[in-house]
């Protein structure tokens, strides 16, 4: 293991409450499964930006619903951060492609809940791709106290608030998980590391970390911000956009409300639906047919 220094305690709350045994702890597996009804796989966002994974096309056959997915011939990024860690440069490139993804999303009223490099994908370009929004959450998700309170995410991702099952915010939770993903570029381990989870869910909820030996001044400063066990001292995505670290050699994508119009049937209109599902989208998919595929004979 590469050798680190420096223990950086994030800062937040003074006090840390002790993790009792009444919070619930799940195996590796288990904690992505609790979502009763799989709310998220209701939306898929029918136009998105570079960084997202495309449906380009669906049909409805029967009972089921087929999609046409981009095809990302890069793979997941995991794979090729399993192959040794990245350069600042390069880990600055893509946590880019990141943040300016989450920042669509969130504009949009989505939360992602599982950001993590295996559901980050790359193109023929090794561009970065988002992918698998089955645990995502929209804003009409929020509980009347403003906030999520769905269990979820893998657990080496996962910010301190969901351990403590208080609710949280979903734009705050994702800030949390892009950190993670950020030191994992930069030092090809996790933050957080541990066999065994509950002492794991111990370092994550009270923040208890280690920079590699090779993280520059900036590069502490920022990702601290991110660690931060208080959500409410936590980088914002606004922030993040303005920091000296982030904005080297960022080119900034404006997105603009007509870029994201269905472009259907002149007859057609969408009026008065802000959120499309599987079948809002089918009927805007005229003269593709997959059925010949699944007829038998």
């Amino acid at each position: 293991m590469p050798e680190v220094e420096d223990t950086a305690s994030s800062s937040g709350a003074s006090e840390l409450l002790e993790i009792s045994s009444e919070i619930t702890l799940f195996r590796k597996y288990e904690i992505g499964k609790l979502l009763g009804c799989k709310e998220g796989d209701r939306y898929h966002a029918p136009v998105a930006p570079p960084e997202h994974r495309q449906a380009h096309r669906g049909v409805g056959y029967q009972d089921e619903d087929y999609f046409v997915m981009e095809f990302a011939k890069g793979g997941e990024l995991f794979t090729r951060i399993s192959r040794g860690r990245f350069s600042e440069d390069l880990s600055r490139r893509y946590f880019q492609q990141l943040i300016s993804a989450v920042r669509f999303c969130h504009s949009r009223g989505v939360y992602a809940r599982d950001l993590k490099p295996e559901n980050l994908l790359l193109d023929e370009n090794w561009n970065l791709k988002i992918t698998d929004f089955g645990l995502s959450a929209v804003t009409d998700q929020i509980q009347p106290d403003g906030l999520l309170h769905t269990l979820c995410g893998t657990p080496a991702y996962v910010a301190p608030e969901i351990l403590a099952k208080k609710g949280y915010d979903g734009a705050k939770i994702d800030v949390w998980s892009c950190g993670i993903v950020l030191y994992v570029l930069h030092a090809g381990y996790l933050p957080f590391n541990e066999p065994n989870l509950m002492a794991m869910y111990r370092r994550i909820y009270k923040g208890e970390f280690r920079f590699p030996k090779w993280t520059s001044p900036d590069l502490r400063r920022f990702l601290s911000r991110f660690l931060d066990i208080n959500p409410e001292k936590r980088i914002t995505v606004d922030e993040i956009i303005n920091d000296p670290w982030f904005k080297k050699g960022y080119k900034e994508i404006e997105f603009h409300a007509e870029d994201f119009e269905l472009k259907g049937d002149s007859n057609q209109s969408i009026t008065g639906t802000d959120c499309l599902n599987a079948i809002d989208i089918i009927p805007f998919s005229t003269g593709f047919d997959l059925s010949g595929l699944f007829n038998e004979g």
